[in-house]
């Protein structure tokens, strides 16, 4: 029944666990609702849990004055709380639910009794933090040297990845967050892309007309992630180019 579970769960690094290594996580796992705004991981905060996640969580990075972005999207192929693969109880960005969706809850002690009992997986949470950190650093490099538009297609294909359907459920405001920019711009770039006819936007939702389309409208800012996330992890996470 557990291979099953395997089989069937979405998560992909739950997918790429050996079998064993699985069916003792699973044993210690707690199924849970996380709704929109749901914070897993709170800022300079130690964590009780860390959670297996399908949906859309952001990670955001803030200062003294309350000024903050997103540093990293987690969806179906990652994790909450991976600091704690560093070997530090506390981080100070903050994770929340920005689409709703489900998860599983494993406490950090049982968490590290899983990597002790099979320490060979220890190697592929790594190489999922090493794609965590590709992403942030594409992410400064896109920031420094794409424009805007290129920007806001490559955080849309990026949530297009991680949710199901051509319809993200994605607001000017968050949108405004992922990108640090005023909400105005969002909206100014929105029509642009949607002039290119890649796309559909109203208040509250973004539809993916042509992915194809989208994915030149990036140009080379994105892709480098999704293809070290495939090398590593041995699983897709990038669509194919064609919408739905």
């Amino acid at each position: 029944m557990a291979a099953a579970d395997q089989r069937n769960n979405h998560n992909l690094l739950l997918k790429a666990l050996p079998a064993d290594a699985f069916d003792m996580l699973l044993a210690a796992a707690q199924a849970i609702q996380l709704p929109v705004k749901h914070v897993l991981v709170e800022a300079d905060q130690p964590i009780d849990h860390v959670c297996f996640m399908d949906g859309l969580a952001s990670m955001v990075a803030s200062n003294a004055e309350d000024e903050a972005v997103e540093v990293g999207h987690i969806g179906y192929e990652g994790m909450a709380g991976a600091h704690i693969l560093l070997k530090t109880d506390t981080t100070p960005n903050r994770t929340f639910m920005q689409v709703a969706g489900t998860g599983l809850q494993v406490s950090v002690e049982d968490f590290e009794q899983v990597l002790k009992a099979f320490p060979e997986i220890n190697a592929l949470f790594l190489n999922y933090v090493h794609c965590c950190d590709i992403q942030l650093a594409q992410s400064a490099l896109a920031n420094g040297r794409y424009n805007m538009h290129e920007r806001l297609a490559r955080w849309l294909l990026m949530c297009h990845d991680r949710l199901t359907g051509s319809d993200l459920p994605l607001t000017h405001e968050f949108l405004a967050l992922m990108l640090g920019v005023r909400r105005s711009g969002v909206t100014n770039e929105l029509h642009v892309i949607e002039g290119l006819r890649a796309i559909k936007s109203t208040r509250a939702n973004v539809r993916i007309l042509d992915r194809e389309r989208l994915e030149e409208i990036a140009a080379g800012s994105y892709g480098v992630p999704e293809r070290e996330y495939e090398r590593l992890i041995g699983l897709p996470i990038r669509r194919p180019a064609k919408s739905g």
